[in-house]
């Protein structure tokens, strides 16, 4: 049974950091590529950093500009998402997920539907 559990969400500070981390199972960790997502209240779900399982290759959505790094454990078949200099316009629920091999180049984030196993989400609110 494939599992992504998603945890280190909550209230933070503008300009504060988080570490969100994607738990695994279920699945040969080492043959998929996860990716971050978020959705914020009354928008569409957007991509935010995916990570390949191959060479470990990054790639970015278009709302981060360089604050968020992405890294995988594959002995711990852990994913982690680190926040830093967040802002309020970070809030919403981050999402893992997981297709296999490729993010999908430079727009993965066009390509949902082949993430085919998602996490339940870890809420992240930045407020003063």
């Amino acid at each position: 049974q494939v599992q992504l559990v998603e945890s280190g969400g909550g209230l933070v500070q503008p300009g504060g950091s988080l570490r969100l981390s994607c738990a695994t199972s279920g699945f040969i960790f080492g043959d998929y590529a996860i990716g971050w997502f978020r959705q914020a209240p009354g928008k569409e779900r957007e991509g935010v950093l995916c990570i390949s399982s191959s060479d470990g290759s990054t790639w970015s959505g278009d709302s981060v500009k360089g604050r968020f790094t992405i890294s995988r454990d594959n002995a711990n078949r852990t994913v982690y998402l680190q926040m830093n200099t967040l802002e309020p316009e970070d809030t919403a629920v981050y999402y893992c997920a997981a297709r296999t091999h490729i993010c999908g180049g430079r727009y993965w984030y066009t390509e949902q539907y082949a993430f085919d196993s998602w996490g339940q989400g870890t809420q992240v609110t930045v407020s003063s």
